[in-house]
């Protein structure tokens, strides 16, 4: 292995210059799925490759439960400067699988907690809370099927449709948004949040922030796919409406009145992103859809080096896992 197997820690690096471009030159549904394919790839390398050093490193501890032949010297000259770097990696694999247990804690304890808050209302696709305080955000989840039975006729808007499906989310906006949003600029917001609902953006979200949790080298491509889910709502919106604009004039006034959520939703996405960007992105033309951009554009080289990136991580890490497999097959007495 030597210094192969320390490679997945760093090459997250090479995903950095995609990372932003993505968001300036990709359709956002493109730049969702690739950040967050190579995040994940990225992620799971670098565990991989922190999992085999810690092997090496627990096995030399005294008292251990481990075949005292996983400590021997072939074992321990398989990673550089395994002494330091082996028990290093303990506290750093832990620190990890903490972090993510943490995260995915988080994210279902706030789901609970969001569908509690709807319990008594009526079982349509939108509900609407009687709160003064203006926001809206999209809950996904698994709901019962409705009997589409609307709380003082049909709601404002129009949204009172019945929840569809097992598996159908919902859209939460309380009365403080909608007394501030035009006819036009609700049916906006509902397409916007239904869009998140649809291309299921909080699985988006929450695989890239354990990503993230995993190898901090990959937050920048955390804060890129929170943008590009947004603008892939919003480009989703304005196709469903037919008017860039109207969904423009929109996620404006929404985030001039909003103060944000009392609490904290699911995987940020009741939180607005960098809006004068959004604004400014919907009031140009409608990005061109490409599965891979151009391969001499600086896009295209950046997302190429991260594709090559990407892959160097997973072949680095499969033959580490390979090698060490074998190293202690071989160490290891019948």
């Amino acid at each position: 292995m030597g210094v192969f197997v320390f490679m997945p820690l760093v090459l997250p690096l090479t995903a950095w210059p995609v990372a932003r471009l993505a968001e300036q030159h990709l359709h956002p549904r493109t730049a969702t799925r690739l950040l967050t394919v190579m995040a994940t790839v990225l992620a799971l390398c670098s565990t991989v490759c922190l999992g085999l050093v810690m092997v090496v490193g627990t096995a030399q501890l005294p008292g251990n439960p481990l075949p005292d032949g996983w400590s021997d010297p072939e074992v321990r000259a398989a990673v550089p400067y395994d002494e330091v770097v082996g028990k290093a990696a303990i506290p750093a694999l832990c620190a990890v699988l903490v972090a993510c247990g943490r995260t995915l804690w988080r994210h279902a304890r706030v789901r609970r907690r969001a569908h509690r808050a709807l319990t008594g209302l009526p079982d349509t696709e939108v509900a609407v809370l009687p709160d003064a305080v203006p926001y809206a955000y999209a809950l996904p989840g698994a709901m019962r099927v409705g009997t589409g039975r609307r709380a003082g006729g049909v709601l404002r808007g129009g949204v009172g449709r019945p929840a569809r499906g097992p598996r159908a989310g919902r859209v939460v906006v309380t009365t403080g948004l909608l007394d501030r949003l035009r006819s036009a600029e609700r049916r906006a917001l509902f397409a916007h949040e239904r869009a998140h609902l649809a291309a299921r953006h909080d699985l988006f979200l929450l695989t890239v922030q354990l990503a993230a949790r995993a190898n901090p080298f990959l937050r920048p491509l955390r804060t890129a796919v929170a943008y590009t889910a947004e603008r892939w709502a919003d480009e989703e919106a304005a196709r469903t409406i037919g008017s860039r604009r109207t969904v423009a004039r929109a996620i404006g006034t929404a985030a001039l009145v909003s103060r944000g959520t009392p609490v904290p939703t699911l995987a940020g996405l009741a939180a607005p992103g960098p809006v004068p960007r959004r604004v400014a992105a919907l009031l140009g033309p409608a990005p061109a859809v490409r599965t891979w951009p151009p391969a001499f554009t600086s896009v295209g080289l950046a997302a190429w080096g991260a594709a090559v990136g990407t892959a160097v991580s997973a072949m680095s890490s499969a033959n580490s896992a390979v090698t060490m497999v074998l190293i202690l097959h071989a160490a290891t007495p019948l």
